[in-house]
């Protein structure tokens, strides 16, 4: 069994062997906290995660959309995953998380889809090359100070676009490029891919240079990248991308990249997200 921090965070208890709804048992990371709650890539690769071990999956995932309806609170949580149909090369599912209130009451928190396929080869090419970006190595470290715990879990290298020095609101841009990876390094695989793609801070930080309150509401993560693509990046750094395309009445939203150093696209995003003047 791993004891990196990560697979710490994802170890499920299955409750319901050989069920086609399967209801596993989970506890929250502190090495994963943000400010009121779990980091929600780690909530997202949970709900994942709970996919890729029912018996019943088929293929390798192609989608997965998480719905953060509240924040789960420190201590135990239950997941429950059902494929509800299954064809002949694509699975679909339904996951949700739940935890119980102060008063002992299940209350869900999450819910979340996902289809999984098994892939074939097929003619292929990409539209979206990675952009031109200096090497990792030659890309110096972000140094955080302070700050939320779950930060101190990914080694950053930005290229541009990074967090605001002074928040004096004359930002003029949304776009963050950086090279990122766990840390300590951990080979990828699905449920860390998950977890990455969702590691932007806010883009209305960027675009306002304004620290405003902001939190996902729903990310989609696509994925290009079977398992030996994955296995092929081991541990070495992806770069991501992300960029909000409209800010409006307190929501916007946030498309984003990861590709591997090989410049093989692994993963793209969508998300729209809540913020407050």
């Amino acid at each position: 069994m791993s004891h990196h921090l990560f697979d710490v965070a994802l170890r499920l208890q299955p409750r319901t062997p050989d069920a086609a709804l399967q209801t596993y048992l989970g506890h929250t990371s502190p090495d994963y906290w943000n400010m009121v709650g779990p980091f929600g890539g780690t909530t997202a690769a949970v709900a994942l995660q709970a996919v890729l071990r029912h018996p019943q999956l088929l293929g390798e995932p192609l989608s997965l959309t998480v719905n953060y309806a509240g924040a789960l609170a420190e201590g135990a949580f239950e997941v429950q995953a059902q494929p509800v149909r299954t064809n002949r090369s694509t699975q679909h599912w339904t996951i949700s998380i739940v935890q119980n209130d102060a008063d002992g009451q299940p209350v869900v928190t999450t819910t979340a889809t996902a289809v999984t396929a098994a892939r074939r080869e097929t003619w292929s090419v990409s539209d979206t090359p990675m952009p031109p970006v200096p090497a990792p190595a030659e890309v110096e470290r972000l140094v955080i100070a302070k700050g939320v715990e779950w930060v101190k879990r990914y080694e950053m290298r930005p290229v541009r676009g990074i967090i605001p020095q002074q928040w004096d609101g004359r930002g003029d841009d949304s776009l963050s490029q950086l090279w990122l990876r766990d840390d300590p390094p951990r080979p990828l695989d699905f449920a860390s891919l998950a977890a990455l793609s969702d590691i932007f801070f806010p883009r209305v930080w960027l675009r306002r240079a304004s620290r405003v309150p902001a939190g996902t509401v729903s990310i989609t993560t696509y994925f290009h990248a079977g398992r030996s693509e994955l296995q092929a990046t081991g541990s070495g750094y992806l770069l991501g991308q992300a960029r909000a395309q409209e800010f409006r009445n307190g929501f916007f939203d946030q498309t984003a990249q990861l590709w591997n150093q090989a410049g093989r696209l692994l993963v793209s995003t969508h998300q729209i997200v809540y913020f407050k003047e």
